[in-house]
C-alpha cells in the first residue's frame, strides 16, 4: 500500500482528501501544519507529499525544500488555490502542481504521473 502524506491547514479540505485517498487505497497520513508536517514525514517517509502552499503558518513554500532535502526521491505535489504561487512551486522541488478547487481522480494522475 502507498503512503502519502496530506498538509493542509483547511480541515474540512484535508478531511476530504484523506477520506477520498483512503478509499482508493492509499495509507494516509495528514497535518494541518508545515510543521507537523515534516514531524509525520520524518516519521513514516511516505513516497507521496500533497501539500497547500499557502497556509495559516506560513509554512507550504518552506515544507517543500525541507522534504525535499530528507528525500530527494519523494513526489511532491503542491496545491494552492493561488495559480502564481503554483507556478513557483517547480522551482522549489514539486513534481506536480494542481489549482484548488480540483478532483480526486486528478491528484490520483497526479500521482501516478504522465503516461499512467
Amino acid at each position: 500500500m502507498q503512503a502519502i502524506l496530506i498538509i493542509e491547514d483547511n480541515q474540512p479540505f484535508r478531511q476530504s482528501l484523506c477520506e477520498g485517498m483512503t478509499e482508493a487505497g492509499f495509507q494516509v497520513y495528514d497535518a494541518a501544519s508545515g510543521a507537523a508536517g515534516l514531524r509525520l514525514f520524518a516519521l513514516h517517509r511516505p513516497s507521496v507529499v500533497v501539500t497547500d502552499l499557502v497556509m495559516d503558518d506560513g509554512e507550504g513554500i518552506e515544507s517543500i525544500r525541507q522534504i525535499r532535502d530528507l528525500d530527494r526521491h519523494v513526489h511532491i505535489i503542491a496545491i494552492s488555490g493561488n495559480p502564481a504561487y503554483l507556478k513557483s512551486s517547480g522551482k522549489l522541488g514539486a513534481n506536480a502542481m494542481l489549482l484548488k478547487p480540483f478532483r480526486l481522480h486528478q491528484l490520483i494522475a497526479a500521482i501516478e504521473g504522465p503516461g499512467s
